[in-house]
């Protein structure tokens, strides 16, 4: 069984770019429009091992997600975003996200956190 990521981005582009990448490295991969639909396919989902947020998006931004989703589990959450604020990291990460990746990513380096947050079966 390989582990699930969900990727979380109001940009369809960026979530199919995403996907590929960590598909590629062999991961399953869970898309969500925005942080609503992110809780709700994250309660109806506990093999979910990853979380990858965009920060700013349409009716429930990353931040808001990040307050809610340790309600729903444990998974570890990256921020994927073209924010570089440092207050805005340091907030994410007082919510518990684990890591932040600026865009444009680089693929390696998604996989790589995804690794190391994720490991595979």
């Amino acid at each position: 069984m390989s582990t699930t990521v969900m990727v979380v981005d109001d940009s369809f582009t960026i979530r199919e770019q995403v996907s590929r990448a960590l598909e590629a490295a062999g991961y399953d991969v869970l898309q969500a429009v925005d942080g609503v639909d992110a809780l709700e396919k994250y309660r109806a989902s506990p093999q979910i091992a990853l979380v990858v947020c965009d920060v700013n998006m349409p009716r429930m931004s990353g931040i808001e997600f990040l307050e809610q989703a340790r309600e729903v589990g444990s998974a570890p959450v990256v921020m994927l975003t073209t924010e570089g604020q440092v207050e805005l990291i340091r907030r994410a990460k007082s919510l518990g996200a684990s890591g932040w990746i600026t865009k444009p990513f680089k693929a390696d380096l998604l996989v790589a956190a995804a690794r190391k947050l994720a490991p595979q079966g």
